[in-house]
C-alpha cells in the first residue's frame, strides 16, 4: 500500500524539484558541487547533534547539498520531510536551516525545537540562524529581507546548491492580491516564481537558481494534511493569525470574503494567472534587455528621444533596470517611482530631479535621462 495521497503529493512535487537541480548542475558544470566548511556552530546559531543518524549509508560530502527552509510550521515541515525521503534517493545530502527573527517570546527555544525535529528526519547539517530585523520596507519586508540575508549566508558557507522554500499555491494567490493592491504591474502580479535568486530579483547576487518552491502547485491544506498523517509536529506562528499583518488579514478576511462573493476555485485561478502573468513578464523583460544598449549614446546615457519611442511597457522596464543598476533596491522600488521617472521623458516640462529608493536620483539633462547614486 502505498502513502497517503497529500504525503505522495507533496514527495512528488520535490522529487521534481530535486530533478530540476540536479539537471541545472549537470549543465552548469560536470564537476562535484563543493564540500561544505567544517560544521563550526558560531555565535547565534544551533547545530544540530548527529543524533537520529539515517537508516542509509552516508552520503560522501562531494554529494550536493540541498536545505530546507524550516520555521516548524506544517507547510515547511511538510517539505523538510520529503526533502529527507527524496533526496538520499537521488544521491543528494539534505539539510535544513531555521530562521529566529526573535520577534517573540521564546523565540529562540522555538527555534532549538525545529532543529530538534529537522535532525529527528535525519537531515544532515541542521542549524538555527539568529537574526536581527530592521524596520526598513515595514515589519513583513524586514523580517524577509533579513531571513533570506540569513539563508543566502548559510547556503553559500555549507556549499548548498538549492534552498527549497515552502510557499504554497495558498501563498501564491495571496502574492497576487498584494500585488494588485499595490498596483505595480505584471511582474507583480505574476507571483513568486519556482525558481529565483531572492526576494524581488530572479538574478539576485548570481544566485537566479538557488530558491526553490515545490509547493506552488500544492495547497495549504495538502501540507497540513502530510503533516498530520506522517504525525509530524508543527508550530502554528501566531503572526499568521494577527490582523495586525496585512497578509493575515488577507488570509482570514479576503480570501474568504472573495470565495464567498465569487465561489470556489479563486484561490487556483489567481495561481494560474500568476504564471501566466509571468509568461507575460519574461517576455516584456527579455524585450527590454535587448532594446536598452539600442537607446544609449556612444557614452552609455539613456537617450530620451529614443526611450519615447518604445512601447510604454518596454521602456518602464528599462527604466526600472536602470534605476536598479544605479542602486534602489529592487524590492523598494514601485510603479509609482517608475512612473515619476517615465514623465521626465513622456512628460517633459522642465521638472527637478526625482528621488528614488536608495539614494537615488533621475535627471533630464540635455536630452539624455542622467540616473545616479546622491
Amino acid at each position: 500500500m502505498g502513502p497517503h495521497p497529500a504525503v505522495a503529493a507533496i514527495r512528488l512535487a520535490v522529487r521534481r524539484a530535486l530533478h530540476d537541480v540536479l539537471t541545472d548542475l549537470t549543465d552548469i558544470t560536470s564537476r562535484p558541487a563543493p564540500a561544505p566548511a567544517p560544521r563550526v556552530g558560531r555565535p547565534g546559531r544551533t547545530v544540530g547533534s548527529s543524533a537520529g543518524a539515517a537508516p542509509h549509508d552516508p552520503l560522501p560530502d562531494t554529494a550536493p547539498l540541498v536545505l530546507v527552509a524550516c520555521s516548524g510550521g506544517a507547510d515547511s515541515m511538510a517539505l523538510a520531510s520529503a526533502l529527507a525521503f527524496e533526496a538520499p534517493k537521488l544521491g543528494i545530502r539534505a539539510g535544513g536551516i531555521t530562521v529566529d527573527h526573535g520577534l517573540q517570546d521564546g523565540s529562540a527555544l522555538r527555534a532549538a525545537e525545529v532543529v530538534s525535529r529537522m535532525t529527528a528526519l535525519h537531515l544532515d547539517p541542521v542549524e538555527s540562524v539568529a537574526v536581527r530585523v530592521g524596520r526598513e520596507g515595514g515589519p513583513e519586508a524586514a523580517a524577509r529581507d533579513a531571513r533570506y540575508a540569513a539563508l543566502d549566508e548559510a547556503a553559500d558557507r555549507l556549499g548548498a546548491v538549492a534552498v527549497l522554500l515552502g510557499h504554497t499555491r495558498d501563498d501564491q494567490a495571496e502574492t497576487v492580491l498584494l500585488g494588485l493592491a499595490r498596483g505595480s504591474g505584471t511582474r507583480s502580479l505574476s507571483g513568486m516564481a519556482e525558481v529565483s535568486g531572492g526576494p524581488g530579483d530572479p538574478g539576485a547576487r548570481g544566485r537566479g537558481h538557488r530558491y526553490r518552491r515545490p509547493f506552488l502547485q500544492v495547497d495549504r491544506q495538502t501540507a497540513r494534511k502530510a503533516c498530520m498523517v506522517q504525525s509530524l509536529a508543527v508550530w502554528d506562528d501566531p503572526h499568521n493569525i494577527d490582523p495586525a499583518y496585512t497578509r493575515s488579514r488577507l488570509r482570514h478576511e479576503g480570501l474568504p470574503a472573495l470565495e464567498k462573493a465569487l465561489g470556489k476555485g479563486v484561490v487556483e485561478a489567481l495561481a494560474r494567472t500568476a504564471q501566466l502573468s509571468r509568461d507575460d513578464a519574461d517576455a516584456l523583460d527579455a524585450w527590454a534587455a535587448e532594446a536598452e544598449s539600442g537607446v544609449r549614446d556612444a557614452d552609455g546615457r539613456l537617450e530620451c528621444a529614443k526611450l519615447y519611442a518604445l512601447p510604454p511597457a518596454v521602456r518602464r522596464r528599462v527604466l526600472r533596470r536602470a534605476v536598479v543598476a544605479a542602486g534602489s533596491p529592487a524590492g523598494s522600488l514601485f510603479a509609482r517611482h517608475i512612473e515619476e521617472v517615465d514623465r521626465l521623458i513622456t512628460g517633459w516640462r522642465g521638472q527637478g530631479a526625482i528621488n528614488l529608493p536608495g539614494r537615488v536620483e533621475a535627471q533630464r539633462q540635455g536630452g539624455r535621462l542622467v540616473i545616479r547614486q546622491g
